[in-house]
């Protein structure tokens, strides 16, 4: 009998992973790196740090300066992976931000920008990656990063509630079209993480006494938190796990 553990291996993969320079993305692309994956990292800023991170790990990596506030890179991204590797096996859609602004006087801008960012490329991406997978024929994984503004309404981020509610939306409509390809699609959706996009919050002293008070785990999530859920998502060992968007939350959706 095989060793279960053997399932969770990612050796001989290609992973994409967008907003790796550094926070989620990073981490989540160390992570599949420890697993055995090889990693396309995709940023608007300096890769060498994540780029370093990978090569200790004895993995392979490259990285493509993309602003993904449009579907332009998306073409490149494809093209620059197959040059590098030959393949594709794995797509984590991680780039996304955040625009903070009384509801009441959001602007048409602060949403155009989320939304085409942690929404539209994410679309677009994954669409293009899913035809990818099936011109190898061997199937594939896409990880979208949902939020836990995907079960809640949040505070003077309307943009980004709706873009990540949709994200839970498009993760199970793209699982229903396409896992006869033997592609799986799932999210994974972070709690309060110590990131740049929770920056604010944490500077916030009453904010942030009120957001730990309700994880029942005490502290804000790390990076490396997420890493775990990706391998398992990214691996044989999901293989019968589609259209989910898993909370990695330190418990905060149960309190």
């Amino acid at each position: 009998m095989n060793n279960i553990l053997n399932k969770f291996s990612l050796a001989g993969k290609v992973a994409i992973v967008t907003g790796a320079t550094r926070g989620l993305g990073q981490g989540i692309a160390v992570g599949l790196a420890s697993a055995g994956a090889d990693i396309v990292g995709v940023g608007t800023t300096d890769l060498s740090e994540t780029e370093a991170k990978v090569k200790e790990l004895g993995r392979r990596f490259i990285g493509i300066k993309a602003n993904l506030i449009s579907q332009e890179p998306i073409a490149e991204i494809i093209q620059e992976t197959l040059k590098a590797f030959g393949k594709v096996d794995i797509l984590v859609n991680n780039a996304g931000i955040i625009r903070r602004e009384d509801t009441i006087d959001f602007s048409e801008k602060n949403w155009d920008d989320v939304i085409n960012i942690n929404l539209k490329t994410t679309f677009f991406l994954s669409q293009a990656v899913a035809k990818q997978f099936i011109l190898q024929g061997n199937g594939g994984k896409i990880i979208n990063i949902a939020s836990m503004l995907s079960f809640q309404g949040g505070i003077r981020v309307p943009s980004y509630t709706a873009s990540k509610s949709a994200i839970m939306g498009i993760t199970k409509s793209m699982a229903n079209e396409w896992a006869v390809h033997h592609i799986n699609i799932n999210a994974i959706a972070p709690g309060y993480m110590a990131t740049d996009n929770t920056a604010a919050l944490r500077s916030d002293e009453e904010r942030q006494t009120s957001i730990l008070e309700r994880i029942p785990a005490g502290r804000w999530g790390t990076p490396e938190d997420l890493a775990g859920a990706a391998v398992f998502l990214a691996s044989e060992a999901a293989e019968y796990i589609n259209g989910y968007t898993l909370a990695v939350d330190g418990g905060w959706l149960a309190r």
